[in-house]
């Protein structure tokens, strides 16, 4: 089992915790909307590090874009298994060409 999957695990754990003693719980039970607005806010922290060329400030926010990423799928209870079978699927085949096998929206 990797990082990510003993963090995804404590996130499904806490989805039901007390608010008051869990950050997780806290952001889980202010619903989906919230928790994609806070991986959102994260996402453009871990840019402007990266933009700014610090790489261990780009390497903390990373971690938290990733934390929230987590958070956000719980949410809306999709599973980082799911996350990671799409990513298989991908595996071998060129961005374009998979981009370009997409249904249009």
């Amino acid at each position: 089992m990797t990082v990510l999957n003993d963090l995804a695990a404590t996130i499904s754990a806490r989805k039901n915790a007390d608010p008051d003693s869990s950050w997780t719980a806290r952001l889980l039970a202010k619903g989906p909307e919230k928790c994609a607005e806070k991986f959102g806010e994260e996402a453009v922290e871990a840019i402007i590090e990266a933009v700014k060329g610090d790489r261990d400030a780009l390497a903390s926010e990373a971690a938290d874009v990733l934390f929230h990423l987590l958070v956000m799928l719980e949410s809306r209870d999709v599973p980082l298994d799911d996350v990671l079978a799409e990513l298989k699927r991908r595996q071998g085949t060129s961005g374009i060409a998979e981009k370009a096998a997409r249904p249009a929206k």
